[in-house]
């Protein structure tokens, strides 16, 4: 009996173990959610709407103007066809997204966020043309970040190896993590990331660089992950965290397992 009694207790551990695991999934709106009426991507309706349904973080996308300036928007090109590195920044915010919204600053999106504190604002700093914007890129939006005092509610991403490591450099006590799916979990540790953020195709052809990565303490999020089956075998692997389009989906999928 008391053989039973103790498997018994481990297995109650074993099940609240997994569930807590399953449940410690962060659920990242992609460019925020957009994917709803009304709201159009990396717009600030984008970014309210991630924090009224109840995401961990949201996700925007950040370029630098031709006079040297920060705005919000994933296409190098706004919807009117300006290209973004050779536009003044009036221009730009001129522009109009989906939603009718005109293209948003960095500074105005990072007021907007953070006023929605604790959710977390994961930052992707877009690859510029030269080598030279891609540091001036990574200077300008940490500077803006520590302004605003808003460390703690940053994370950082990126595709181009220059700008993360600018950004590891400036910012030693950030989040940084890598885009590019090129790396292993110990190269990027030995770069000084602290975390890899890669596409879900890259993630389950290496699904071993889930475990390999949390054993050396990095953090793992997939991007851009739609599907239920898609996003169940993400929650199953344990990654920290999915980037998704459908973030009321993955969030109901998370409160039915707990």
């Amino acid at each position: 009996m008391k053989k039973r009694m103790i498997a018994a207790t481990l297995l109650g551990l074993a099940m609240i173990s997994g569930v807590y695991a399953e449940s410690s999934v962060k659920t990242v709106a992609h460019r925020g959610y957009w994917n709803c009426e009304g709201s159009a991507e990396n717009s600030l309706t984008a970014l309210q709407r991630a924090y009224d349904a109840g995401c961990w973080g949201s996700e925007l996308d950040i370029w630098l103007t031709a006079d040297g300036e920060l705005v919000v928007n994933h296409d190098p090109r706004t919807l009117d066809g300006l290209i973004i590195e050779d536009a003044d920044f009036e221009a730009v915010t001129a522009s109009k997204l989906k939603n009718g919204e005109t293209i948003p600053s960095l500074k105005a999106y990072l007021e907007a966020g953070k006023k929605l504190s604790p959710m977390i604002l994961v930052l992707e700093l877009k690859t510029q043309s030269t080598p030279e914007r891609n540091k001036k890129l990574a200077r300008k939006v940490v500077a803006m970040v520590e302004s605003m005092n808003m460390e703690s509610q940053v994370e950082y991403i990126a595709f181009s190896h220059l700008v993360g490591s600018e950004l590891i450099r400036l910012a030693p006590g950030a989040k940084v993590a890598y885009l590019n799916g090129d790396k292993t979990p110990a190269q990027l540790k030995s770069e000084g990331y602290t975390g890899l953020d890669y596409q879900a195709g890259v993630l389950k052809k290496h699904s071993h660089w889930i475990r390999e990565a949390h054993d050396l303490g990095l953090s793992v999020n997939v991007w851009t992950v739609n599907k239920v089956d898609d996003l169940q075998y993400f929650i199953d692997k344990g990654v920290d965290y999915i980037t998704t389009n459908e973030p009321v989906l993955l969030l109901d999928m998370l409160k039915k397992r707990r």
